[in-house]
């Protein structure tokens, strides 16, 4: 009896091992796979143009302060492109690249996000305007993430990057700019970064724009929400 007892846990343990590893296994390609049918909507839809921002809640390491920092849930964002047949967002990671939409939405926690767009950007934005506001996208590309948030075209980060290509391109300021002294920097994940960023010497003056900022921007209007 202790046998069959030992046997059966033993075939238990196997199966429930089985099963964690297929669906480690399996999760990836089922991100990938929902979000090909969610840009497929998108497009269907007409739910995406060219020069749109998007939203989403980074997995990265970092994100939690962020959001603690901005008291925002949007980490990450992007501007919206289209490139022959498939959409691609310009995104400041490490370096600035380009990411076919699909796995920009697929990279996201729980493939969520957000759309926003212009308003009154059917007469603001321009074929002349969208392109000049891709150029100024284009020309961060390959450079390094900025780890320090500081305002230079040295280094960059996502919101920063959407910040400057629209006003460069428009004038328009979507976001609200503040210092990093007006950020919320009592949480100890934001004090860790801080330390581990900063040191001991900390620009509390530095100008940053969040995407929780821009996210939150009057001037925009939301297309799509998942």
């Amino acid at each position: 009896m202790k046998k069959r007892n030992l046997l059966v846990g033993l075939l238990v343990c196997i199966l429930l091992v089985g099963i964690y590893v297929k669906r480690i296994y399996h999760a990836p390609s089922r991100k990938i796979s929902n979000a090909k049918k969610e840009v497929q909507l998108l497009i269907r839809d007409k739910q995406i143009h060219d020069g749109d921002l998007i939203f989403q809640t980074s997995l990265s390491r970092q994100s939690i302060a962020i959001q603690k920092a901005s008291k925002s849930v949007y980490s990450h964002c992007g501007l919206v492109f289209k490139n022959g047949d498939n959409y691609e967002v310009i995104e400041a990671v490490q370096p600035v690249k380009k990411t076919p939409l699909y796995k920009w939405i697929a990279k996201g926690k729980n493939g969520h996000y957000v759309i926003k767009r212009l308003k009154n950007a059917s007469n603001i934005l321009t074929p002349d305007i969208l392109s000049k506001i891709k150029s100024n996208s284009e020309s961060f590309l390959g450079k390094n993430y900025d780890l320090t948030f500081e305002w230079s075209d040295d280094k960059i980060y996502c919101s920063e990057l959407i910040w400057k290509a629209y006003q460069r391109a428009t004038g328009i300021e979507i976001g609200k700019l503040q210092k990093l002294k007006d950020f919320d920097l009592t949480d100890e994940s934001v004090k860790t970064k801080m330390k581990e960023r900063y040191g001991d010497n900390i620009p509390y003056d530095e100008i940053v724009i969040s995407p929780g900022a821009i996210y939150e921007s009057e001037l925009l209007e939301t297309i799509k929400s998942n």
